[in-house]
């Protein structure tokens, strides 16, 4: 028996989906322990048993919050420890987020041989508590603020869903058709929605026809956005969520997008050039660490928030939808990153690490 546990965002989800899907199909029975978010996103998850526990982010600027979460976690707790009393299982294996704090606290509590995998370039805090004594697989070659005395630290790779993988196809330099790809995260990027209409707006008239849209807009921003963009381009689709955006990303000649780990590792194998904006304010800038390590292979290029407005967002389109050589060797470099066995190599590491503990 393997536990997973994973925060209930599909940014956490998917990457133990994968690994999950890895162990069930060598014989291993796998439980997953996450909290209350996740409900709409496990129906297909491989797991014999999945177990929901109540989660708090603690909130250190309000001792009222701070105190509600702290009792709300310990009662999580409380439940995940009786979880892995009766599961047994050889080695806890977190994929980050708050909701795993209670499961891993309980783990080292047993005893228990744990596995962190870190989905960025930046360590996340919750993982950062669960270093020492326990063994880290990382999804960027290079990783900061990992803590020391974590018992191993091995490169593996961020798991993808098979979608991904079969997506994952040789890049075609545009021609006529230029099929942009803009999106924003599982919630979409509220400032995609207001800098995409006057950026493909100050365009050459040649480039606006040409260009094929597909882009992510939250719902409350659509009928905002689309009559602009409908009115600039010769082709837009727009939807608050694509349920085939590996397929989406494997279609589009560039991609406008967040920096998540997701997102920057589906780029990578899929293959596909992109400009990256990373999450301003997040308190490690863990976006911005996955944005220059694709960067810096020449991958993608790197988009501050701070300074991005209607004018140099279409000023960077323009330049790429003119340059397809660019564009195709952006889609080669991008690979250097991907690695595609990531799963497998990550299911690889939990057995060897609960053998060496057995």
């Amino acid at each position: 028996m393997f536990v997973l546990t994973a925060g209930g965002t599909g940014g956490h989800l998917f990457p133990a989906q994968a690994v999950a899907a890895e162990l069930s199909d060598r014989g291993h029975a796998v439980s997953l322990i996450t909290d209350a978010r996740a409900k709409t996103l496990v129906a297909d998850f491989p797991a014999d048993a999945i177990h929901f526990l109540p989660a708090a982010t603690p909130s250190v600027k309000n001792p009222v919050k701070f105190a509600r979460a702290a009792a709300i976690n310990a009662t999580a707790l409380v439940q995940a420890h009786g979880i892995l009393r009766r599961e047994k299982p050889l080695l806890v294996l977190g994929f980050g987020g708050y909701p795993t704090v209670p499961p891993l606290f309980a783990a080292k509590l047993r005893s228990l041989p744990r596995l962190i995998h870190e989905a960025n370039a930046v360590m996340g805090r919750a993982n950062r508590v669960f270093v020492s004594g326990g063994h880290v697989a990382t999804a960027f070659p290079d990783v900061k603020n990992v803590p020391s005395g974590a018992k191993s630290v091995t490169h593996v790779g961020m798991p993808v869903r098979p979608a991904v993988v079969e997506a994952r196809s040789d890049y075609t330099a545009p021609t006529d058709e230029f099929r942009l790809l803009v999106f924003g995260g599982s919630q979409g990027a509220h400032v995609f929605s207001e800098l995409l209409p006057p950026a493909i707006g100050a365009l050459p008239d040649d480039q606006r026809a040409r260009l094929s849209l597909t882009a992510q807009i939250r719902a409350e921003d659509i009928e905002i956005a689309r009559p602009k963009l409908e009115a600039f381009c010769g082709s837009v689709n727009i939807a608050p969520f694509f349920t085939d955006l590996p397929q989406q990303i494997a279609r589009a000649h560039l991609v406008i997008a967040r920096a998540g780990a997701s997102t920057v590792t589906e780029l990578s194998v899929i293959g596909r050039p992109s400009l990256l904006v990373p999450l301003p304010g997040a308190l490690d800038q863990d976006q911005a660490g996955n944005a220059n390590a694709l960067a810096a292979l020449g991958g993608a290029k790197r988009l501050d928030q701070a300074s991005l407005n209607p004018e140099s967002l279409g000023a960077e389109l323009a330049a790429l939808m003119a340059n397809p050589e660019q564009l195709g060797q952006m889609a080669t470099a991008s690979r250097a990153l991907a690695r595609p066995d990531a799963a497998s190599r990550l299911a690889d590491l939990a057995e060897n690490v609960a053998k060496r503990i057995a």
